[in-house]
């Protein structure tokens, strides 16, 4: 599936520590004095798609895999998901399983557990492991997956998670059968694919080979068995499977953690008990603490809100100290106050009346120190009372949502806690998976505060919404509409979102994104965001050529103006000229390269939107040619081409002869001689300068 790449392209001087790449992998910039080895990040190519990002998959799952395998149900019956998956991936037809069901019944940890069981069946069989990776499903457009996009190294073992996703896929079946394609190709480079699905997205009515390779979940492991296999094998702590003993006539009573796992809980859910005991103090008031905290607090929660019926003080005063958290017990109970949209108290006898503040604020829960109240000292609380409230008193939503934005509102008590404010109501969201509370924190942006902390707050949150595993589709979806807005402060926290660890998961999805802020009409803060980012993007390994296929072609195909301002902003060595020596080196050895240059200049040129950019950028490559860093005569010769195609362009013509009141630099002169223009615009030049000389 991928085609021939460019080995030589660039990375400008990293320290000292990083260790040389093969010779294979070097380029010479030759031709100039001080040259220097530029090594490339990454290929750049005119022809590949660049491919899916992949990330390892987590050593804590392998672990799992290897040392705490239970593929035994409840029933004392073996679960057969993960051997039915390598029975698909090693059958003899397309190197493809696709574990399929309800959620809730292991199914990732059964896809991991037969890619690394067919690992080691080649470790064992050709003396080498193959890598076990998660590809990222970054598609460009998530209801039509391009398969053609997927990677295909050689000897790596993929695991692809599209069920939260599979059910919006447009054309499913053409999708399954393509990845069935794709997979069949991956015999060739000995590699293999799981695709975890859903119950009910994976065609299986299109053809016998989509519904050969599923591998359907129909039970679920023990969780029991999960949880002690954890604690003995993964965390090495047997010791403290004591607490999940059951009753017995042999144990006798059962542990003290035995009734937190079901015949219906998830495996996902046992891992966790097993990883909170495993770190648990070994007293009866740590496991106490442990036992809560895995159950969310659930008594805790519901045992306050049963204590308080009719006291809606207290509960606005809990409320209160959720999202006030760490502000003084006064701050706290005004805030209360202004959710149940009341004022301070005026009638003494009332004033004197009732518990004092401080034993309300311990009686919900909290521990006040001094004047500070917190939550603290109970994790996860703060989140499991806002789900409680969340769940059984829905009508409270709109309320609390407005409450919330009148305390984070500038100079309100909450503004200098909106990123804490920000997390819990992402938990919120994930949990609930309840896109409004993002919108609510989206809605936050245009609150008032222009700040640039603010923004990079609302970026962070919504980065972390955007990365969720069910929410995170909706979100990335918000973020797509929110990149169009005509708000400059909404599309530029999208753009400081692009910048952020979502490019990092995403990038496809991010240069999506920008291209829509890169088109606004006017170069205010958020297309200059944009533009950061967007060199961030291509400035990381291996992304280059991601960023490079795609800019070009909204550069010469689309004739965007995203296009224009996206290549001049990444070939311009004033901020970095890391992309621009990549380029230069690529072009070197590669003609594609060399015209696809010549090709965005000529398409930036024709555009009158970005002539002022383009004259900076050239101007910013004759001083780029006196550093040694680039390749002289390529350079020299991509401007040449350029000049003769838009002589009387602007930028051209002020590169040439200059601008009234402008004083051009002894690097733009200097490229002026060295320029091969037609003979009489030469002896006109060289006439022009002669009379800038004498006056």
């Amino acid at each position: 599936m991928s085609e021939e790449t460019l080995p030589g392209t660039v990375q400008p001087p990293r320290p000292p520590s990083v260790p040389p790449p093969p010779p294979e992998f070097r380029v010479d910039v030759g031709n100039n004095q001080n040259s220097k080895i530029i090594v490339a990040a990454g290929s750049v190519t005119m022809t590949s798609k660049p491919q899916l990002p992949v990330t390892d998959i987590p050593q804590t799952d392998l672990d799992a895999v290897r040392q705490a395998w239970v593929e035994v149900s409840v029933r004392d019956e073996r679960v057969l998901t993960a051997s039915e998956a390598i029975g698909r991936l090693t059958g003899g037809g397309p190197r493809l399983a696709v574990v399929a069901g309800p959620p809730g019944y292991g199914k990732r940890a059964a896809g991991i557990k037969a890619l690394w069981e067919v690992s080691q069946a080649e470790e064992r069989s050709r003396g080498q492991a193959l890598r076990l990776q998660e590809i990222v499903p970054d598609w460009e457009r998530p209801g039509s997956p391009d398969i053609a996009v997927l990677p295909d190294e050689p000897g790596t073992c993929y695991l692809l998670d599209v069920a939260a996703e599979i059910g919006s896929w447009q054309k499913p079946g053409y999708v399954a059968e393509q990845l069935v394609s794709y997979s069949e190709e991956l015999k060739f480079s000995g590699s293999f694919l799981v695709v975890i699905a859903d119950e009910h997205g994976w065609p299986e009515t299109v053809s016998g080979t989509v519904a050969n390779v599923v591998a359907r979940a129909t039970a679920r492991p023990s969780a029991h068995r999960v949880a002690r296999a954890h604690l003995e094998y993964v965390h090495r702590r047997p010791d403290r499977i004591r607490w999940l003993n059951a009753a017995s006539a042999d144990a006798g009573s059962a542990g003290e953690a035995a009734h937190l796992l079901s015949d219906s809980s998830r495996p996902a859910d046992a891992a966790r008990l097993a990883t909170t005991l495993s770190s648990a103090d070994d007293s009866p008031e740590g496991l106490k603490k442990a036992l809560s905290s895995f159950q969310e607090w659930c008594a805790d929660v519901k045992d306050v809100f049963t204590k308080t019926e009719d006291k809606p003080d207290d509960r606005a005063l809990l409320i209160s100290s959720l999202f006030l958290n760490g502000k003084d017990a006064l701050t706290v109970q005004d805030g209360a106050r202004t959710l149940l949209g009341e004022s301070p108290e005026t009638n003494v006898r009332t004033i004197l009346t009732g518990p004092d503040l401080t034993a309300r604020l311990t009686a919900m829960g909290a521990e006040v120190n001094g004047r500070t109240v917190s939550l603290d000292h109970k994790s996860g609380y703060a989140r499991a009372v806002l789900l409680h409230l969340w769940q059984q008193r829905a009508d409270i939503h709109p309320h609390l949502l407005r409450w919330l934005d009148t305390i984070t509102a500038p100079k309100e008590p909450g503004a200098d806690r909106l990123a804490a404010i920000g997390d819990l109501l992402v938990e919120l969201a994930v949990a609930e998976n309840d896109i409004r509370v993002v919108k609510q924190i989206h809605a936050w942006i245009d609150n008032g505060d222009n700040s640039p902390g603010h923004r990079k707050l609302i970026a962070r949150v919504l980065t972390v919404a955007a990365e969720a595993d069910t929410l995170g589709a909706e979100v990335r979806a918000l973020l797509l509409d929110s990149a169009q807005d005509e708000s400059e402060a909404v599309a530029t926290v999208v753009a400081l979102v692009c910048q952020g660890e979502f490019a990092q998961h995403y990038p496809r999805q991010a240069l999506v994104r920008l291209r829509h802020i890169l088109d606004r009409p006017n170069p205010d803060e958020a297309v200059r965001t944009a533009q950061e980012a967007l060199r961030d993007i291509a400035a990381r390994d291996g992304q280059l050529s991601r960023v490079w296929s795609t800019v070009i072609k909204w550069a010469t195909e689309k004739k965007h103006l995203a296009g224009h301002r996206a290549f001049l902003s990444l070939l311009d060595p004033r901020v970095d000229p890391y992309v621009l020596q990549v380029m230069l080196a690529a072009a070197e050895q590669k003609k594609d390269i060399r015209e696809a240059l010549v090709d965005g200049w000529n398409a930036a040129l024709a555009d009158t939107r970005v002539a002022a950019d383009c004259r900076q950028l050239l101007t910013a490559w004759a001083e780029m040619r006196k550093t040694a860093d680039v390749p002289t005569e390529l350079m020299t010769e991509i401007i040449n081409q350029v000049v003769l195609e838009h002589l009387y362009a602007t930028p051209v013509s002020a590169l040439i002869f200059g601008e009234p009141g402008v004083a051009d630099g002894e690097a733009v002169i200097d490229l002026r001689k060295d320029l091969r223009l037609p003979p009489a615009l030469s002896s006109l030049l060289s006439t022009h300068e002669r009379a800038s000389v004498e006056s």
